[in-house]
């Protein structure tokens, strides 16, 4: 073959990275540095040149998508197939060494996978034969800590609780879970790894075949693997097979669900020989992107450390925009999105990034007004959420006990001891009398057919339902809704699951409540305001979002953005308390974790940038006045501004009060398009307003800062 098909289209550094003769190589690729590119055409150039077998080789990639790409990839730079090649996920090459050695695995051959929602069930029978009540001890719980001991290596044997009554119980679940697996020869993601480790390890003739076999492992996104992992690659390693990984760690965003970045940056002690290559070039994004993300990273203390720079142009400064609230940030997106496509651009060039998903619901609704199609990328729609449609079935019976849909949804929701036996007992009432669930519930409860305890219970739920309903009252929606959740305890639900899904339940939740606060029921002029309210999520939740192949806003985590690229980006909420998240704020190693979680939302970006943040903010439930993001601020000002409106004055959809703004005494009124004087920022145009009396807030475009949103009754403004 010829090498200069390989080596033509790189640049120096991804030479030096290919074609590189050691032990242990660690490629330090920045983003948008094309590590992609370089592992292919190192493994192309492993066959071609140095002549290393394809069964010889590794390539372990964390996502389908990128195993498939790779293999393509390969095969048209060598124009053969890649078939005798093992290239895969961590669990695809996993599972294909448990079914070639099942038997050495202690597997059935005809073992099962358990995906996330089997694995759920199996534990939830395995506690309730243990007479363990999920109220106090939760299954989803009991799921978390069984993969978190499987990742970090540890059997139930292996586990120390030394008295602690948390660990000690869900250690037992642990020890129950796994023989009722060994006994129905099934096996769960984390056990994926977990038994292919012990298969290598335990196994000595299995370990010296693959140590021989394998000449040569390579590793993509190196900084999000976890302990088994590592231990795994460490025993294919520790003969005569060469390694290379590429990754970056100030990309290192998934510690929360077991990722290490000690094991890239320990990654030159474990192996003799080790040389380390930065890529550093960036063919993504304008220079100004480059130099904030550089800046940014810049304040982390725990990195290896590279800059990365670019051939392209400074481009755009980044904009910075600072909005009066929530809604206000989200306007301003649609505005500029809408901008964007009248100038012959498409929405696929678009996204939106935010750190809090519960932050969407608001930045759907406006997309919606402004007829723009929009895609949640990774995930679901707000009221499509499983927390927030639970909450709402629940409101939907106490409005409507006819809503057996609701009814079947809600009536195990938290577990209460009515299991699949006792709702099939009530359905079957309720076949026999032609009538909905909730009456068919009553008879049961009335005439005791289900077990005492389940009977109690059925009884409960059922005052229960009866009881918030009259506790509603006259109240608001949001308190409605709030005492919805806190009555039916979906809040303690909740509480009691850990990691980063959990706290987005709760989040999601206050939002909700968020939502029926600020909702107009004028739209539904024939409707109770609930009702207004159900409907108005129900629409909400259908068939708006676009379809995969339109062209669409992309919509996403900053989590779920990390591989990604777009033209234009906006990243919202960019506060503290928010992002930074408040839940990392005070812990050093999280801190820095979210400061390469901006770092990958930064680097998204292409061509522009926009920052945006809110003088005002309902967050969990309550109104906050939040501080700019020290993201922002750790960005040079010499590659950002602040958007400063033009002279159009937009009056805020959400205001409906006249041009005239009353700041509380006669002396300090004031009106739209009006010039003012600042004591400290000069002359300024007033553009919107909101809040009356002593909460009268505007919004000045002064001539030397820019847009400022002041209290009017402390601004010291003065008529020009």
């Amino acid at each position: 073959m010829d090498v200069s098909l390989i080596l033509d289209s790189l640049n120096k550094a991804q030479r030096d990275a290919v074609t590189t003769n050691v032990s242990a190589l660690l490629v330090l690729a920045g983003a948008g540095s094309g590590k992609t590119r370089v592992l292919v055409h190192r493994i192309a150039w492993l066959i071609a040149v140095e002549g290393l077998a394809p069964h010889a080789i590794m390539a372990v990639t964390f996502t389908n998508k990128a195993s498939k790409e790779m293999k393509h990839r390969i095969e048209s730079l060598l124009g053969r197939s890649s078939g005798d090649m093992w290239i895969g996920t961590f669990h695809g090459l996993a599972h294909r060494l448990l079914r070639a050695h099942a038997r050495d695995a202690d597997l059935p051959d005809t073992f099962q996978i358990l995906d996330s929602d089997d694995q759920l069930r199996v534990i939830k029978r395995v506690m309730k034969e243990m007479t363990i009540d999920e109220n106090e001890w939760p299954a989803k719980q009991a799921m978390w800590f069984i993969n978190q001991q499987k990742d970090e290596g540890r059997r139930p044997k292996d586990i120390r609780h030394q008295g602690d009554l948390f660990t000690s119980t869900y250690t037992n679940v642990y020890y129950q879970y796994q023989n009722a697996c060994q006994v129905g020869g099934l096996v769960d993601f984390a056990e994926l790894l977990f038994k292919a480790y012990e298969l290598i390890r335990d196994k000595q003739h299995l370990r010296d075949h693959y140590q021989e076999r394998f000449q040569h492992l390579l590793v993509d996104e190196f900084q999000d693997t976890n302990g088994i992992q590592y231990a795994w690659i460490k025993l294919l390693t520790s003969k005569s097979c060469k390694i290379s990984i590429v990754g970056d760690d100030d990309q290192s965003i998934y510690g929360w669900r077991g990722a290490k970045i000690e094991n890239i940056q320990k990654f030159e002690n474990e192996y003799d020989d080790t040389k380390i290559i930065k890529l550093e070039q960036n063919y993504r994004s304008t220079g100004n992107i480059l130099k904030a993300a550089n800046a940014v990273i810049a304040n982390n203390l725990e990195r290896m450390g590279k800059n990365l720079w670019t051939d392209d142009n400074e481009g755009e400064p980044i904009s910075v925009y600072a909005a009066f609230n929530e809604q206000e940030e989200a306007r301003f997106i649609a505005n500029q999105i809408k901008d964007w496509v009248e100038q012959g651009k498409s929405y696929s060039e678009c996204a939106i990034l935010y750190r809090s998903n519960a932050q969407s619901r608001v930045l759907e609704e406006f997309l919606l007004q402004r007829q723009i199609p929009y895609r949640i990328y990774g995930g679901l729609k707000f009221f499509e959420r499983a927390e927030v449609k639970t909450t709402l079935a629940y409101v939907r019976l106490m409005y409507n006990r006819q809503d057996d849909a609701a009814f079947e949804r809600v009536v195990n929701v938290p577990a209460r001891a009515l299991g699949p036996k006792s709702i099939a007992i009530i359905r079957e009432k309720a076949r026999e009398n032609n009538t909905t669930l909730w009456q068919a519930a009553q008879v049961v409860a009335e005439e005791k057919l289900l077990t005492p305890k389940a009977s109690q219970s059925l009884f409960n739920f059922l005052n229960l339902v009866h009881q918030c309903f009259e506790d509603f009252n006259d109240l608001p929606l949001s308190e409605q809704i709030q005492l919805t959740i806190e009555a039916t305890s979906l809040d303690q639900l909740y509480a009691k699951e850990k990691g980063e899904k959990a706290l987005a339940r709760k989040e999601n939740l206050a939002e909700l409540a968020n939502a029926a606060r600020e909702f107009d029921s004028d739209d539904y002029p024939d409707l109770l305001p609930m009702t207004a309210f159900l409907a108005h999520a129900s629409l909400e939740a259908g068939d708006n979002q676009a379809q995969q192949y339109e062209d669409c806003v992309q919509m996403m985590t900053l989590h779920s953005a990390k591989g990604l690229e777009f033209p234009l980006v906006f990243m919202a909420g960019m506060e503290e308390k928010l992002f930074p998240h408040m839940m990392s704020m005070d812990e050093p190693d999280k801190l820095e974790e979210e400061r390469r979680l901006a770092y990958v939302g930064i680097t998204r970006a292409m061509k522009k940038l926009y920052l945006i943040h809110t003088e005002k903010r309902r967050l969990y439930g309550k109104e906050t006045y939040p501080r700019i993001s020290r993201f922002i601020k750790e960005i040079p000002d010499s590659v950002k501004q602040d958007v400063r409106l033009n002279s159009q004055i937009e009056q805020p959809a959400f205001s409906q009060m006249g041009s005239q703004i009353n700041g509380g005494d006669d002396s300090n009124q004031f009106r739209l398009g009006q010039t003012v004087a600042h004591p400290k920022f000069g002359n300024g145009v007033i553009l919107n307003h909101e809040g009356d009396g002593s909460q009268a807030r505007v919004q000045v475009n002064f001539d030397s800062v820019g847009a400022k949103w002041l209290m009017l009754a402390y601004a010291r403004l003065e008529a020009v």
